[in-house]
C-alpha cells in the first residue's frame, strides 16, 4: 500500500530517497569469513524449491571405495551428510539393525518417565520363546529394564526386544506400529517394521539411508544413554554373552552400534567412530561373513576420516548474512543460524564453498528473533551439499509512520 502525502511531504521524501543509494538486493558473490577464519563465498536470491543435495564424494577426485555388500552408506554425524553411498535407496531387511528403534523407543519412554529403569518387567511365555539370539530371559524370573536394554544392545537378544515391546505397547504389532510412526517421523520415509526384532517377515523392510538416519539420531537426541553400545559383554542369569561388534576390538575410536544377519540380509553391521570432534557413522547390508562386515565397515569409516573434513564456515548466532529489511527501525537484519554453521567437504576445499541465501525479496518488518524468512545452501563446484534454515538473528521491529512510508515510496521507485 502508497500512503498519500502533502505535496511538501512528498517533496521531502523524494530528496531524501534520491540522497541515499538504493540497496542491492540480488549481490554478485563475495568472499566472507567468520570468527573462525573460515573463508566462504556468498551470494543471495529470491525463494526458491529446496534442492536436491549430493553425497560429498560426488565433489572429490578421489574415487569411492569397493565394499563387498549389497548396499552400504557413509554419514556425517555431526552435518548429517552423506559422504559416500552404494544403493542407498535399495530396499533391504534389516535384521537386528531394527533393535536400533526397539532401544530407541525405550530410551524416549525413560525420558517421559513412563518407565524406570530398575522397573521389574513380567516376562511372557512369547518373549520367552522367541527363536534366534537371546538373552534367555525366563517367566516369573525378575529382569528389569536396564537388564533388558542391555541384553538388547549388548547381546542382540530377540526374547529381550519382544519383553520391552510389551512392556511399552501391550503387544509386540501394537509396538511395531509404533516403530513405524517413529520412523516416519524421523524422516525414514521407505521403512515399514513388522516386529521390534528384526526376524524375517516380507514387509519389514528399509534401506541403508533410512538406519543411517536412525543411526544418527539415536546418537544426538540421547548421547549419554547410547553409552551403553560401547559395552562389550553382558551377563544375565549365569550366561555371558560378547558384543558381535568386532570393531569395538579393532579400533578404539569406534564405539557402536548395532550388528544383523538372516539369510535374506546377509551380515549387516551400523558401525560409528570419533576421532577427535568428528563423528562417522556407516550402514553396511549383505556381507558375506562376520569377518567381511567388520573389514569393510572399517574401510568405510577410515576412508571417510581421511578424505574428508567437516569444517565451520560461521559460529552460533554469528550473521551469515546481513539483509536489506523495509519498514524496520533498522536498515540491515542479521539472518544465519542458532547453531555453528558445518559443512562437510572433501580435503582442502574450504576456501571453496559458496553460501547462497535464499529469501523473500522484499523483507519486510517486523521480524522476531528465531523466525524463519528463507534458507541457505552450501555448495561446492556447483553442487549443493547442504541446506539450512535461514533464521532472523536479531529483532527488527516495526518503524513509525513516517519510516515505513520512506521505505514504501523507496520500493515503489524500483
Amino acid at each position: 500500500m502508497f500512503y498519500r502525502f502533502p505535496h511538501r511531504c512528498v517533496s521531502m521524501i523524494c530528496a531524501s530517497a534520491l540522497a541515499m543509494p538504493l540497496p542491492l538486493l540480488a549481490q554478485t558473490p563475495s568472499t566472507v569469513t567468520s570468527d573462525n577464519s573460515t573463508p566462504a563465498t556468498m551470494s543471495m536470491s529470491a525463494p526458491k524449491s529446496t534442492p536436491a543435495v549430493v553425497d560429498v564424494a560426488t565433489v572429490s577426485t578421489i574415487s569411492k571405495p569397493v565394499v563387498a555388500s549389497r548396499a552400504w552408506i557413509v554419514v556425517d554425524a555431526i552435518t548429517g551428510q552423506t559422504i559416500a553411498s552404494h544403493n542407498p535407496s535399495q530396499e533391504v531387511e534389516p535384521a537386528s539393525l531394527t533393535k536400533i528403534m526397539t532401544v530407541y523407543l525405550t530410551f524416549e519412554a525413560l525420558k517421559e518417565n513412563r518407565i524406570t529403569t530398575d522397573q521389574q518387567v513380567n516376562v511372557s511365555e512369547k518373549a520367552w520363546r522367541t527363536p534366534g539370539s537371546r538373552m534367555f530371559i525366563e517367566p516369573r524370573k525378575p529382569v528389569t529394564v536396564e537388564e533388558l536394554l542391555q541384553g538388547v544392545v549388548v547381546q542382540s537378544g530377540n526374547d529381550a526386544s519382544v519383553a520391552i515391546a510389551e512392556l511399552l505397547a501391550g503387544t509386540e504389532a501394537a509396538f511395531a506400529q509404533r516403530m513405524t510412526e517413529k520412523a516416519i517421523e524421523l524422516g525414514m520415509k521407505d521403512t515399514t517394521f513388522k516386529n521390534s526384532n528384526g526376524l524375517p517377515d516380507p514387509e519389514h523392510t528399509s534401506t541403508v539411508q533410512d538406519l543411517a538416519i536412525m543411526a544418527q539420531r539415536m546418537i544426538s537426541d540421547y548421547p549419554e544413554k547410547y553409552k551403553m553400545y560401547a559395552g562389550r559383554e553382558f551377563t544375565y542369569n549365569k550366561i555371558k554373552q560378547i558384543n558381535r561388534n568386532r570393531l569395538l576390538w579393532a579400533d578404539p575410536s569406534v564405539d557402536g552400534m548395532k550388528t544383523g544377519y538372516t539369510t535374506a540380509a546377509g551380515y549387516c553391521l551400523i558401525a560409528t567412530a570419533q576421532r577427535g570432534d568428528r563423528r562417522i557413522i556407516s550402514v553396511l547390508v549383505g556381507a558375506e561373513s562376520e569377518a567381511t562386515r567388520a573389514e569393510e565397515s572399517l574401510k568405510l569409516l577410515n576412508w571417510s576420516f581421511q578424505n574428508f573434513d567437516s569444517v565451520k564456515l560461521f559460529d552460533a548466532n554469528k550473521p551469515a548474512i546481513q539483509a536489506r529489511v523495509w519498514e524496520g527501525t533498522t536498515e540491515l537484519a542479521a539472518l544465519g543460524s542458532p547453531l555453528p554453521i558445518l559443512v562437510t567437504i572433501p580435503l582442502g576445499k574450504t576456501g571453496d564453498v559458496l553460501v547462497t541465501a535464499q529469501r523473500p525479496d522484499p523483507l519486510l518488518a517486523p521480524l522476531s528473533q528465531g523466525q524463519r524468512v528463507g534458507q541457505m545452501t552450501l555448495s561446492l563446484d556447483g553442487q549443493p551439499l547442504r541446506v539450512l534454515p535461514l533464521d532472523v538473528l536479531v529483532p527488527v521491529e516495526r518503524a513509525g509512520f513516517f519510516g515505513r512510508a520512506l521505505d514504501q515510496f523507496k520500493l515503489w521507485l524500483q
